[in-house]
């Protein structure tokens, strides 16, 4: 049984920009609409350089994981994303099949923790990072590597669960993402959240939003108690009483 505290979190998603807008969309709850050019999360505290080299996850990631590190000492980063830059690797597949030389640099930056090593350099930091890629239950796998962080001393541990949606040549086989989102979550040691598992005991259920926005939605609603299926886990989510 994992416990933890979650001391504050940020979040973006297309239309879902405020704290306002999540709220609403809590108790209401639908699939926002991918649009054409999206309004990315601010990165206004970077210097101009720094923001173009990001890429619009890049943007997402820091957008929302920099305001839950501002004035604080330096701490672990989860990072957790089934698809990762998988716009990136799309153009260096498609320079390849042009027969295009390819660049060495869109090439580091395509690679799953490049985004945490660019996090690392911008903040000038050496805490330990760690970059996931898994199933539908990557969020609850993220949660385990950070409760291991904060069992190994780190006061802080920053998860970061982030998806761009993929390009339109893949949409016919990666259904997860039907938006880009962005979900940070603060955590640290304490006993308000319980984590348990169990062997699955029933079949993954489909969702029109990516599991990551559930936690987001029984945070926000102050929901008890929720489980979630995963390919061969049964996750139990409990909020313990004050």
């Amino acid at each position: 049984m994992l416990t933890f505290s979650i001391e504050k979190w940020e979040a973006w998603a297309p239309g879902l920009i405020t704290d306002i807008h999540w709220r609403e969309w809590a108790c209401s709850p639908y699939c926002p609409y991918p649009a054409e050019t999206e309004e990315l999360p601010s990165t206004h505290f970077l210097p101009a350089m720094q923001r173009r080299r990001l890429s619009p996850l890049a943007r997402m990631v820091f957008g929302c994981a920099w305001p839950l590190a501002e004035n604080l000492a330096p701490m672990p980063v989860v990072f957790a994303s089934r698809h990762g830059e998988t716009t990136r690797s799309f153009r260096l597949l498609r320079d390849l099949a042009a027969g295009e030389p390819l660049s060495p640099t869109a090439f580091g930056l395509s690679v799953h923790n490049a985004i945490l090593g660019q996090w690392s350099i911008v903040r000038k930091e050496t805490e330990e990072t760690i970059a996931l890629a898994g199933d539908t239950d990557m969020l609850e796998h993220a949660v385990q590597e950070a409760c291991m962080l904060l069992h190994a001393g780190s006061p802080r541990v920053l998860l970061v669960v982030a998806e761009e949606r993929p390009p339109p040549a893949y949409l016919a086989w990666i259904d997860d993402a039907p938006f880009s989102y962005v979900v940070a979550l603060r955590l640290s040691a304490g006993n308000d959240w319980q984590l348990g598992i169990a062997p699955a005991g029933q079949a993954p259920c489909s969702s029109a939003w990516p599991h990551p926005l559930n936690l987001l939605r029984n945070l926000i609603n102050g929901t008890p108690s929720w489980s979630h299926a995963g390919p061969t886990r049964h996750w139990q989510w409990r909020r313990m009483p004050a």
